[in-house]
């Protein structure tokens, strides 16, 4: 038996950000591999932080791990001086998980990432893709940022003539159920300004639990 879904994030925050949760109403400052190592995509990322509406934790590279700590005890007080060190602003993004999808109607189906009938956004993503074509014609797509056993992320797009027709929704919950079904946790960040995204994810079951992954660069 497959342990839960948070229990799942949990094992996955922990080895993407170093620890996990944050001290109540305060702030950690920790290191992972996660920091030194190419991620998903083959980037390395020197960066990463999430704050929930109890606290924050931020996972630097190890080389300022003392440094960053030593700026303050909360995250509004230590990101002036952070954004100064790491060169840039920090931008919020929505953090979304789901260990209960929407009880929607599946659609798609899953193909080699390489196959004809896929667009050029979803090849990064590699593996098996999940696709919905209407007539032979791609219509909208999911990818699978694959980052740990633990937890694997969505990434949606539908045609902009079908949007508005409950489609990505329907996608975005079908593969939430696949990432589940095989023992990960499924999570879905957009952009704050993405209403669009926002919509998608709420009526996918993916809620806003007030999470705020944090990033560098635009």
């Amino acid at each position: 038996m497959f342990p839960s879904a948070e229990d799942r994030l949990t094992a996955h925050l922990r080895a993407s950000l170093g620890a996990w949760p944050p001290p109540p109403d305060a702030l950690l400052v920790t290191t992972s591999r996660a920091r030194t190592t190419p991620g998903w995509d083959g980037r390395t990322r020197a960066f990463a932080g999430l704050r929930t509406p109890h606290g924050a934790v931020l996972s630097v590279h190890p080389s300022i791990v003392d440094e960053v700590a030593a700026l303050g005890t909360t995250l509004e007080g230590v990101q002036p001086d952070l954004e100064k060190l790491l060169g840039g602003p920090l931008f919020d993004v929505m953090h979304r998980w789901s260990g209960d999808p929407a009880p929607l109607e599946p659609l798609g189906e899953w193909v080699p990432y390489d196959d004809p009938v896929v667009p050029e956004w979803l090849h990064p993503f590699g593996g098996d893709v999940l696709v919905h074509l209407e007539d032979d014609r791609y219509i909208g797509g999911v990818g699978l940022k694959r980052h740990d056993e633990h937890a694997w992320e969505l990434s949606v797009g539908t045609e902009e003539a079908a949007r508005g027709k409950g489609i990505a929704r329907r996608l975005v919950v079908t593969a939430a159920r696949r990432v589940l079904d095989e023992g990960r946790v499924p999570t879905y960040l957009h952009d704050l300004r993405n209403t669009a995204s926002a919509r998608v994810a709420e009526a996918s079951g993916f809620p806003d639990r007030g999470w705020r992954y944090l990033v560098t660069g635009p």
